[in-house]
């Protein structure tokens, strides 16, 4: 029987991965439903789109494998295993792609490569949505790799614990798994904010030189971006942390930290969705709809 702290911790990981699959599946209905309506969709909904259903089908992947586990059928997730490290990859990719649609829509070079992206970004969109399912497979099937030769050592020990061998040969695999596939698109993302902010500066000390109003559109666009973009990147670094710190001591399902590292690991993307939501003046308005109708019902 699980003790009280990991029943507590494994009552509000379920609740944080239901409240976010909600976000995500609302973001993925209003969004769809207009692509549906007027069979096009605007290239960065496209992203936000595609960012949402990955984030859904990771947190149902997650609900899933962690109760599996939970119940000692931890060699049945190996398939969920897979899945779930498509779909983390994916997201990695999609909210990077998202940064750099941001930062090259509202950056204000002259440089003729950022010229040519601008004209170039809504053809290039399904390009790097395309590139992102690309490296999602590549990365799961190095995610398959791992998990088939840890599995049939958990099957041959016939239990769910690693032994201090597999555990470090996990660990480094591991490890060189999540710096090649995690944190390149990181470091594209972090490249995206410093461009942003190069750009605000000169902007600002264009508007300054120039004697115009420091509130113009422009820079009011720029922040926006600028502080949006860095909350992600927070969240983001946070969450790739999290995983990382994870693989030096895994614990096992029954222990109280399993549960409160999954919770406190997937809070930064369940807040970056609600974030995402929020920030959208479309999805912003349809959740106030939707809300609205729900009181005049209940009503």
């Amino acid at each position: 029987m699980p003790s009280s702290p990991t029943l507590i911790f494994m009552a509000i990981f379920l609740l944080e991965s239901l409240a976010a699959m909600l976000q995500n599946g609302f973001i993925i209905t209003v969004l769809g439903k207009q692509w549906v309506r007027c069979r096009t969709l605007p290239t960065g909904d496209m992203i936000v789109i595609c960012l949402a259903a990955s984030r859904f089908c990771l947190h149902g992947i997650s609900i899933l494998t962690n109760f599996l586990a939970s119940s000692y059928l931890c060699y049945k997730t190996l398939y969920l295993n897979i899945f779930w490290d498509f779909s983390n990859t994916l997201i990695f990719w999609l909210t990077t792609w998202l940064a750099i649609f941001y930062c090259v829509k509202i950056s204000s070079f002259s440089h003729p490569v950022f010229l040519w992206l601008k004209w170039r970004i809504t053809w290039l969109v399904p390009k790097m949505l395309l590139s992102s399912l690309i490296f999602s497979s590549l990365s799961a099937t190095s995610s398959a790799t791992l998990h088939v030769i840890v599995t049939r050592r958990i099957i041959s020990d016939g239990n769910c614990t690693l032994t201090h061998a597999t555990h470090m040969f996990y660990w480094h695999y591991y490890r060189s798994h999540a710096m090649l596939v995690w944190f390149a698109p990181l470091f594209l993302f972090f490249l995206a904010i410093v461009l942003l902010m190069f750009s605000l500066y000169w902007h600002v000390a264009h508007m300054k030189n120039h004697r115009l109003g420091p509130r113009d559109p422009s820079t009011q666009a720029h922040t926006r971006a600028l502080k949006s973009l860095v909350l992600f990147f927070i969240f983001y670094t946070w969450y790739s942390l999290c995983l990382i710190i994870h693989t030096i001591k895994i614990p096992t399902i029954q222990d109280a930290w399993h549960w409160a590292k999954e919770v406190i690991t997937y809070a930064g993307i369940c807040l970056h969705s609600t974030i995402l939501m929020l920030s959208s003046p479309k999805l912003r308005k349809a959740l106030k709809m939707r809300v609205s109708g729900l009181c005049s019902a209940n009503s």
